[in-house]
């Protein structure tokens, strides 16, 4: 795995050198944008509307728009001016507990891995985390942005980092509209309860896939290979009483857990019977 960024962590008097890695990847299929006369790919050019012609890239230059119409250029040094420590460092500021995090806040995940130099110190931060059960929240530049974010244990020997959204950056969810709060009867609450208990088990990401990305390559593949595309007809929107639907949808959970739990039993018995 390549490393995308490299700095240190900074917690009290002591620096940690580290490495950053994405943690995650967007499998996200994309599409090219085809002119349909000829199927050749459509390209763009970075134009300038005023001088009427094309720009290359040397040409161009950041600017930042503080009124309509009206901007002010940034150059690279404009950004040097900012102290080094600021963005190589990951400055930790506090240690909190995990929980008392709402998971609104977190953004993306990077992988932490310690320089050579700072294995011990690495280590000794994770194992200090990981004891104390607190994970540490911190500032870090990535791509000319600060973000706050959090440090935790992950897995057996490392750390992993969340970048997290500012207070500002979430906003309110007073501005959702919702009606006020309808009546629930003692049994709809009661039958609710059940179904959430009737589909509740241990989370096991590795059983959840992408069924529209694999819709995707499906219609892809069959596309590729001269095949017709059939197309579904939309399912109908029936407004069904809530009682009902809560009655039909604990008997479906009732009928899909039945058989799991019967193929554990069978599959237990075979293992104890090869001992």
């Amino acid at each position: 795995m390549r490393a995308m960024w490299r700095g240190s962590i900074s917690f009290g008097l002591i620096n940690v050198p580290i490495k950053m890695y994405a943690a995650t990847e967007n499998k996200r299929i994309s599409f090219r944008q085809i002119h349909r006369e000829c199927g050749t790919p459509i390209h763009y050019q970075k134009v300038c509307t005023t001088c009427n012609r094309k720009v290359e890239d040397d040409e161009i230059v950041r600017g930042y728009e503080f009124e309509k119409g009206r901007y002010v250029i940034i150059e690279d040094k404009d950004l040097e001016s900012i102290p080094d420590e600021t963005t190589r460092t990951i400055d930790i500021i506090d240690f909190v507990n995990l929980a008392d995090i709402d998971p609104i806040y977190y953004d993306n995940s990077y992988f932490l891995g310690p320089e050579e130099t700072g294995q011990k110190a690495y280590i000794l931060l994770r194992k200090a985390m990981e004891e104390g059960g607190k994970i540490a929240i911190a500032k870090v530049v990535i791509r000319s942005k600060q973000s706050l974010a959090c440090i935790r244990p992950y897995g057996e020997k490392h750390l992993v980092m969340e970048t997290m959204f500012y207070p500002d950056e979430v906003r309110s969810v007073e501005e959702v509209p919702i009606q006020p709060q309808a009546k629930l009867h003692e049994n709809e609450i009661k039958m609710a309860v059940q179904l959430v208990e009737s589909l509740s088990t241990r989370f096991e990401p590795e059983k959840y896939t992408d069924d529209y990305r694999q819709a995707i390559i499906d219609i892809i593949q069959a596309k590729v290979e001269g095949e017709e595309v059939s197309i579904p007809a939309p399912r109908e929107e029936k407004v069904v009483d809530l009682m009902e639907a809560l009655k039909a949808s604990l008997e479906l959970a009732e009928k899909t857990k039945k058989p799991e739990a019967t193929s554990k039993g069978k599959s237990k018995k075979k293992v104890a019977g090869g001992v």
